[in-house]
């Protein structure tokens, strides 16, 4: 049995989707960023940076401070300069490597020098030795990436520790 009404169906089937359908919403012209505009794309990029769990800001005064200063909040550290944005590649112990590329990045270690970021930043080595920050350290040399200012777990399941 032939079934000629199938074929117009189906096209107007597919012209439908293809369409949107005609639940298909008119867009407004996009009108010029206002400084409003701008503050609510930066609280964005700021819960997106909060949403990561491997950011801290350490000193960035140079290899010869020794004032230590990380938290997991942008700052000023106890030299008196303002704090740097990194983030976790490896965590030995009580001390993470981080690498201090450009904000937002997640590269890794660089597999061919052990030294490096994926970015080609040298790895810093920041002790979590009396800040109070609470990290995953689920072995000797944990890749978790885990800190936070507050106690919980890490996503792989450990309870975070604190160094004293």
């Amino acid at each position: 049995m032939k079934r000629p009404f199938l074929l117009p169906i189906a096209v107007a089937c597919v012209f439908l989707v293809s369409c949107g359908g005609p639940t298909q919403e008119a867009t407004a012209p996009t009108e010029p960023a206002t400084a409003d505009d701008t503050h609510v794309e930066t609280a964005a990029a700021t819960e997106a940076v909060e949403a990561r769990n491997d950011v801290v800001y350490a000193c960035s005064c140079g290899p010869d401070c020794t004032c230590n200063t990380v938290t997991t909040a942008p700052g000023t550290c106890s030299c008196g300069e303002e704090l740097g944005w990194a983030h976790l590649v490896k965590v030995e112990s009580d001390e993470a490597l981080v690498c201090s590329c450009s904000e937002g990045c997640t590269c890794a270690i660089d597999p061919e020098d052990e030294t490096k970021c994926g970015c080609g930043k040298d790895l810093r080595r920041v002790s979590f030795k009396g800040t109070g920050l609470h990290y995953c350290n689920c072995g000797g040399s944990c890749t978790c990436n885990h800190v936070s200012s507050e106690p919980g777990k890490c996503h792989c399941g450990m309870d975070l520790v604190t160094s004293s």
